[in-house]
């Protein structure tokens, strides 16, 4: 990004600047397709449109976004009243002119809109309630919490500079263009009927938590940095992405209750998302992401249950059941699962003596430094041969 793409407040609604809910984001590729990766400001780690630790001003993502030749992202919450209205593949460049439905969604909801970063589409961005139901459909997405939006400030001609209360409109839309059952002309291009599959077991509980509910045991838990890892996109560790999808699945799938479109949800939301998920793998007209959500759920023997506890608090036993059944199982799901936490004990208590050994250490050389003259059994360095013996098993 150059100076010029990165928007100044002045460019933008006052709301939005106010508003200390600013990421960076950055262009990568992911399966061959270019995919849109938040990044938190001041660090160039990964962000995440549900953790408000990782979201800053917007004059510290502005100042983030240059020095890093990234952009900038606006970050949509429960606490808010924005909605965004995301319209893909509506726009001619060359000319700047809207298709015809885009046009109309956009005069109805006369409010800031946006250019996005493609040139193609545009962001209309509302203050007033999201219907409830589906939130997408074909090229229209409306969005009101756990989701960025890049922001340009790029803004279209003939709108207003501000964001306006649409809610009536916002409604009205959601009606024609998002939950309508009918093939129109915004409909999705039809797909070719799948054929049977092979069902997957659906005697699951479920729970009644809704998703920051989820993700605040899941993060808080036992286990809750290797979530906190895999959120953010964070594949180390893992032998490929797939394996770290299904890392992260397993652990939806407990936390979940085995709530097979609330694991949608959340994955969509997570920095392991890639267009691969909707992409269709298999015979049956099954996509990846629907297939990996199976074998999450068939591999997950026991749930997290609010009826287990009367006040929450993180369960090391229960947060860990969801990755502990074992790979000789033969319903194991191909693809792979976590490890056992039992590694991830054992590999915690090393780390815990390895930091005491270099300690340890730190204070035999400082000792043996001081008697370097008359110590035969140090190094060079004053470094002790036993206690550099003992590191050695750990590092």
């Amino acid at each position: 990004m150059t100076e010029s793409s990165v928007p100044v407040a002045d460019e933008l609604p006052t709301l939005l600047v106010e508003c200390d809910q600013w990421l960076c984001w950055r262009s990568e590729p992911r399966d061959g397709k270019a995919t849109k990766v938040p990044i938190e400001p001041g660090t160039d780690a990964f962000a995440s449109a549900t953790d408000p630790e990782t979201w800053r001003s917007f004059a510290n993502a502005r100042e983030h976004a240059l020095a890093t030749e990234c952009g900038v992202g606006f970050v949509f919450t429960a606490d808010d009243a924005f909605v965004g209205v995301d319209l893909d593949d509506c726009r001619d460049p060359d000319p700047g002119t809207l298709d015809t439905p885009a046009r109309s969604i956009v005069e109805r909801l006369e409010s800031y809109t946006e250019v996005s970063p493609s040139g193609t589409g545009v962001h209309v961005l509302v203050l007033g309630a999201l219907p409830a139901g589906r939130n997408r459909r074909g090229d229209v997405e409306l969005y009101d919490q756990a989701r960025f939006f890049t922001v340009t400030g790029e803004q279209l001609a003939d709108t207003p500079a501000s964001i306006s209360h649409r809610a009536s409109e916002l409604a009205a839309i959601h009606e024609k263009y998002v939950s309508a059952a009918d093939d129109s002309d915004h409909a999705p291009t039809e797909q070719p009927p799948k054929q049977p599959q092979e069902t997957v077991e659906t005697d699951v509980p479920g729970n009644d938590l809704n998703d920051s509910e989820v993700l605040d045991r899941a993060k808080a838990a036992a286990n809750g940095e290797k979530f906190r890892r895999l959120w953010r996109g964070l594949t180390t560790g893992y032998p490929s992405h797939s394996e770290a999808d299904m890392a992260l699945c397993a652990l939806l799938a407990f936390w979940t209750g085995g709530d097979a479109a609330q694991m949608d949800r959340l994955f969509r939301e997570s920095g392991l998302l890639r267009p691969k998920w909707d992409e269709q793998h298999f015979a049956d007209g099954a996509t990846y992401g629907e297939r990996t959500i199976e074998r999450a759920i068939a591999g997950t023997d026991e749930y997290y249950s609010t009826e287990d506890v009367d006040e929450w608090e993180p369960l090391p036993e229960q947060a860990t059941a969801a990755e502990t059944r074992s790979r000789s199982d033969p319903g194991y799901p191909t693809g792979g699962m976590d490890p056992s936490p039992t590694v991830d004990q054992t590999l915690s208590r090393l780390r815990e003596q390895l930091a005491e050994l270099e300690a340890e250490n730190e204070r035999l050389r400082k000792q043996l430094a001081a008697e370097r003259a008359r110590d035969g059994d140090c190094t060079a360095d004053g470094t002790s041969e036993h206690t550099d013996g003992l590191l050695s098993r750990f590092l």
